[in-house]
């Protein structure tokens, strides 16, 4: 008896989004209405990913920390083959991430081979950052405003910065919709 599978392949999508910025520009919610507004979508977000890792999983913290900083790493590798996977399949990928450095960005770059990679860094500065990481049901303990001086220094030439502090959520969207010609 011959299985005869059905294909889950055809035109790939027109492109990726990697939404970035510091915890609190609103990467998580700003990806999740992304995706919503387009026909064929998938929302990645990658800290799920390292929720997946049931013993030994390591956060990043602002310590160094050589173990966290490989599962960085591990989480943007396994968040960029679902991307290409969905992507190969017509879904176009939103991922949201923390990503500071440049070699961070420049592996997303590698390994999301499928469809080009649109970035997007949201920066509303570390001050609104911090209120609205405050303002979080799950409030975050660490105070990660620092990253955006480093993210500035290392990636400031790189994707399409979108300041949204003052902007809705779909202001934002509506942004990056343009710059990407995804709508």
């Amino acid at each position: 008896m011959s299985l005869n599978p059905v294909p889950i392949d055809r035109e790939p999508a027109a492109g990726a989004v990697l939404l970035t910025g510091i915890p609190g520009s609103g990467k998580s919610t700003v990806a999740e209405a992304l995706a919503g507004r387009l026909v064929m979508s998938a929302h990645i977000e990658v800290d799920t990913l390292q929720q997946m890792i049931v013993s030994g999983g390591q956060w990043p913290s602002p310590a160094e920390n050589a173990e966290a900083d490989r599962q960085i790493f591990l989480r943007a590798r396994n968040a960029c083959l679902l991307a290409d996977s969905f992507a190969r399949a017509s879904f176009i990928p939103v991922l949201d991430d923390v990503v500071v450095r440049r070699a961070h960005l420049d592996f997303y770059r590698a390994t999301l081979a499928a469809v080009p990679l649109h970035v997007i860094i949201l920066t509303p500065g570390p001050t609104v950052a911090r209120q609205r990481n405050q303002a979080r049901e799950k409030v975050l303990t660490t105070d990660w405003s620092p990253l955006d001086t480093a993210m500035r220094s290392e990636l400031g030439r790189q994707g399409t910065w979108i300041d949204n502090a003052a902007r809705t959520v779909e202001e934002t969207v509506g942004a990056i919709l343009s710059v990407t010609g995804l709508a």
